[in-house]
């Protein structure tokens, strides 16, 4: 065609051009079309997707994984966006082609619970980005493998399959997770491992983890537990003692559980146990030498063989330590002499003793330290109800607050001593099996009130040591070692004298033995007693109480009779003359006061009076008739 006919076009150039011209006008934004690659320079691919003109597209988007860049003349899908921009160019998008048809493909796997292949390609705030062939998806940290991933570099850019969680199409939100496929994965492996596996089965493994409480162990696929007890038959203080990560082991299958597919592993069941035929190899009230292996509180545990242990009772230590913890008898790997006590086969339980290996220091105690024999120790403790004191081999002995002293309270008498002193004290019992030593301080020196010699109805002459208001504390003895209380009823037969502050302290006065109780150590004193037994004696030696004649009345009648009546008389016959008459009065009045009493007129206070006064036993709330009779009873005597 001449240059002329180009300028000046036929009809039939018109109708060409025009149809070429509408010929794009049936490609659709949105959509994806087919276009072919017409250059591929500086980072771009240029299309033509039959448009005016042509779109470029980067090369980026034709190189991610799995792909690999285009070449002149290859047809590709594009995405359409706009058939022309400001410019006057086509907008087009591989990565959009790409993502509306991996959009489709995805709603069908999500629909089916498909696994679909994809590749993690970038790390994002809380987990990783995920290209699911053109489409992006989320794959939250929790759910990139079973157990926590602490490097994901192996995992980036690597083509795997991948389980749809979610997906929301209009907003563009896919959520993935590739450790759902494992786990179903590892589910229909482990189902098809555990029915291969059979209890009591023999099987070699690869320790793979270790915990405190034993180690996981790789049985080709499928872990199982061993744990720390089945490891061995002695004690293991930590699973790292017998295993380590990697070592082959050979152990055997002891449990599976069919529902949660879970298998506990042992070892020691490979191995012979050592608990067979225990009973005869270790008898009882045999003497063995084991090795402390752990220390608690109860006691020690003593190795005697490898898987053996038997326990040693903080009771079974020592015959005299007690009440202290095992840890300050015995040390951890300290072999030690034991005594077997007890062996229960079915509860592979020995029971062990230390403390019967020794002599018992109680029995030698005995022997040594007889009941009344006099020991010297220190006071090692003081406690609210006596003294321990330290005699032999760690053997303290008891002083209790009733035995320290005869006159002093408990109380008062334990305050006299401190810890460490060093005492004396007398043997009062020996009980070996309950392993006690009852102690006398007192019991060194006789007992004050068997000393002294006081008996009931005899006349003290005491002293005056302090005045209450409801009587009168009186000394006596030896020494004035002896105490007593006067009440103030007893002070006098007279109640106007019953008067305390008519004593002063140092005071020597005469009462009478009333009563005397060894078992409380109290003797009861009465000067009313002493008075009404003072008066008693003279009203039957000179009158009668109610013949109107005092004592005074009647002797001073008997001494005027012996006086001389007159001059004349030879002073012999006179002396003679009245003393005969003066006896003969005397006489008399004492015949008068020999009479008996007259209880019937007497009240129940004079009665109780006469009753205490004569040492007549009567019961004082008893009534004045019976009162009256018992006064009679003991006055006929």
């Amino acid at each position: 065609m001449s240059d002329t006919q180009t300028q000046a076009p036929s009809r039939d150039d018109f109708a060409a051009m025009l149809e070429a011209s509408f010929a794009g006008q049936d490609l659709a934004e949105g959509t994806v079309v087919k276009g072919r690659v017409t250059a591929v320079e500086n980072d771009f691919v240029t299309v033509d997707v039959g448009l005016k003109t042509e779109g470029r597209i980067p090369l980026r988007e034709f190189t991610g994984p799995g792909s690999t860049a285009p070449a002149v003349g290859d047809e590709v899908e594009v995405y359409l966006e706009r058939i022309e921009n400001a410019l006057g160019d086509a907008v087009i998008s591989r990565d959009k082609a790409r993502r509306e048809e991996s959009w489709d493909r995805l709603e069908k796997a999500f629909g089916t619970k498909d696994p679909v292949n994809g590749a993690i390609v970038g790390r994002v705030k809380g987990g990783f980005t995920v290209d699911l062939g053109g489409a992006s998806a989320f794959l939250p940290g929790s759910q990139v493998d079973i157990r926590p991933v602490r490097d994901v570099g192996p995992l980036m850019n690597i083509e795997q399959p991948f389980a749809i969680l979610k997906m929301d199409r209009p907003r563009g939100n896919i959520v993935v997770s590739r450790r759902a496929v494992l786990e179903e994965s590892r589910a229909e492996q482990r189902a098809e491992l555990v029915g291969q596996l059979a209890e009591g089965e023999a099987r070699e493994g690869v320790v793979k983890n270790i915990t405190d409480y034993g180690a996981f162990v790789d049985l080709g696929g499928i872990d199982g537990l061993l744990h720390v007890t089945d490891m061995s038959w002695s004690r293991v203080g930590h699973p790292s003692e017998v295993v380590e990560v990697g070592q082959t082991v050979k152990v055997q299958i002891i449990r599976i559980n069919p529902e949660t597919q879970r298998i506990s592993l042992g070892m020691k069941q490979l191995m012979s146990d050592p608990w067979e035929g225990i009973a005869a190899k270790y008898p009882v009230n045999a003497t063995f030498k084991g090795r402390v292996t752990n220390i608690a509180e109860y006691g020690a545990f003593v190795e005697l063989e490898p898987g053996v242990e038997g326990l040693v009772h903080v009771s079974e230590m020592s015959w005299t330590k007690k009440n202290v913890h095992p840890g300050k008898i015995v040390s951890t790997s300290e072999e030690v002499e034991v005594m077997v006590l007890d062996v229960d086969s079915d509860k592979r339980r020995i029971s062990l003793g230390i403390k019967q290996t020794q002599g018992n220091p109680w029995d030698r105690l005995a022997e040594k330290h007889p009941i009344g024999s006099t020991v010297e120790g220190e006071v090692k403790n003081i406690t609210e109800f006596g003294l321990f004191v330290g005699i032999d081999d760690d053997i303290d002995g008891m002083v209790h607050l009733s035995d320290i002293d005869w006159n002093k309270s408990g109380d008062a008498a334990v305050q006299d001593f401190n810890k460490g002193d060093i005492v004396k004290a007398k043997v009062l019992d020996i009980d070996v099996d309950k392993e006690r030593v009852s102690l006398g301080i007192k019991q060194l020196g006789g007992d004050p009130m068997d000393e002294s010699g006081v008996r009931r109805g005899q006349t003290l002459t005491v002293t005056v040591s302090e005045i209450t208001s409801g009587g009168i504390e009186v000394t006596f003895g030896d020494d004035n070692t002896m105490k007593s209380f006067i009440r103030k009823s007893d002070l006098s037969r007279d109640r106007d004298e019953q008067r305390p502050e008519r004593f002063a302290v140092g005071d020597k006065i005469d009462a009478k033995v009333t009563n005397i109780d060894k078992s409380s150590r109290r003797v009861s004193l009465s000067i009313k007693a002493l008075q009404i037994a003072e008066e008693k004696e003279a009203v039957e030696q000179y009158g009668s109480s109610d013949s109107g004649a005092s004592l005074g009345d009647i002797l001073g009648a008997a001494l005027q009779q012996q006086e001389p009546k007159s001059t004349d008389r030879k002073p012999s016959d006179e002396t003679a003359t009245g003393s005969e008459e003066a006896d003969e009065k005397v006489e008399e009045k004492v015949e008068e006061a020999s009479d008996d009493v007259d209880f019937d007129k007497m009240t129940k206070a004079q009665l109780v009076e006469y009753a205490e006064a004569n040492g007549i036993d009567i019961v004082k709330s008893a009534k004045v008739a019976e009162v009256r009779e018992a006064v009679k009873a003991g006055a006929g005597k």
